[in-house]
């Protein structure tokens, strides 16, 4: 049988390669490097397909793809949300993605997405943050200590210089692992003991929950003028972390409102209150921080835009660094019109009788 030729071959990244090349990059250099890609993709939104995320929920969790295009590559994103899988020591999270070129229809990338969606939710939020957050602003309480907080914390650290996060948990042992593993990092790390001693001298608010509740992490009272909140862990139908009356008293802004109006903070509220696209912002269509004692939110549900940034960004790095396996996925017959013939030919010689 004919080996398969170059162009059958499709790049993967494993678990395995992700890991060496993050650490090959960096991983400031590497948040940062997605934040741009997505500053970037952002720059042009009206050039990429845009769709709400196709969603199959249960009472366990959601199973979700997130496609999208910009005309020359197409994107998806396969990722999955079960809160309850920590019980069985499980990700909460897992993912893969993929690009294609649109001219032929044939993949170029194929990769675990688990490590890159968290590096780009958390390039994601500092990258909102630096639009939106108050001048100056250097300490950030961190809502919620799990898989998500660390890449959160050396984003915000990486993109908008921040030196100091105060942790929080309902759960003390996952603020433990937090502060352990951002020892070492340049950054000053308080453990708290509420959510109310974490928020005390923040300008910035991140909150990512993982529990599939409409909860009240924050209440109204909790969050004082000149505060940027960026809530992440709101991200599907009946999941929501923040009080209605601070949405009522803050600027909102969304990735793309038909998704965020059903799975974000904003599912709270009438589906005629007033959002801006955070993409407006990037473009300087519309301010972002209007005042210094404005309370901003970024809403964020994550949307295929950020995805296709962090895929593409992969892709233009990895050739050189050797880090992924040619995958033989694309069947190849000499003649594009004779897959039979290539199966035929595939075909185990016979046994001779002894």
């Amino acid at each position: 049988m004919t080996a398969p030729s170059d162009k059958a071959l499709v790049p993967f990244v494993s678990v395995d390669h992700m890991m060496q090349l993050i650490h090959r990059i960096g991983l400031p250099e590497m948040l940062t490097g997605i934040a741009a890609c997505i500053e970037e993709d952002f720059r042009r939104w009206p050039d990429f397909d845009k769709t709400p995320r196709v969603a199959s929920h249960s009472a366990e969790g959601v199973i979700e793809l997130m496609p999208t295009s910009d005309g020359r590559t197409y994107g998806f994103k396969y990722v999955n949300g079960h809160p309850k899988n920590t019980r069985d020591g499980l990700q909460t999270v897992t993912a893969f993605g993929l690009l294609a070129d649109v001219s032929t229809g044939y993949p170029v990338l194929l990769t675990e997405m688990t490590l890159l969606t968290a590096m780009r939710t958390a390039a994601m939020s500092a990258l909102a943050a630096k639009h939106l957050a108050p001048e100056g602003a250097h300490v950030m309480a961190m809502i919620g200590n799990g898989a998500q907080a660390e890449f959160q914390c050396l984003a915000f650290l990486a993109i908008c210089g921040i030196d100091t996060v105060r942790l929080w948990d309902i759960d003390p042992a996952a603020t433990v692992k937090c502060a352990r593993n951002l020892e070492g990092t340049g950054l000053k790390v308080i453990p708290c003991a509420s959510a109310e001693q974490a928020i005390e001298g923040a300008q910035i608010i991140t909150t990512s929950t993982a529990d599939k509740a409409n909860a009240t992490i924050l209440s109204d009272n909790m969050v004082g003028p000149g505060v940027h909140l960026n809530a992440i862990g709101g991200d599907c139908p009946g999941k929501t972390e923040l009080a209605p009356g601070i949405l009522h008293r803050a600027a909102i802004f969304v990735e793309y409102p038909p998704q965020t109006r059903i799975e974000g903070e904003i599912q709270q509220l009438p589906p005629d209150h007033p959002v801006t696209e955070f993409w407006r912002v990037i473009t300087g269509e519309v301010p972002g921080r209007r005042s210094p004692d404005q309370i901003t939110l970024f809403d964020s549900v994550g949307f295929a835009i950020e995805d296709f940034s962090a895929l593409r960004y992969l892709r233009d790095r990895l050739e050189r660094t050797g880090l992924f396996h040619p995958l033989d996925l694309l069947a190849d017959p000499d003649d594009p019109r004779d897959l039979f013939g290539m199966l035929q030919r595939a075909r185990p010689a016979p046994v001779p009788a002894v």
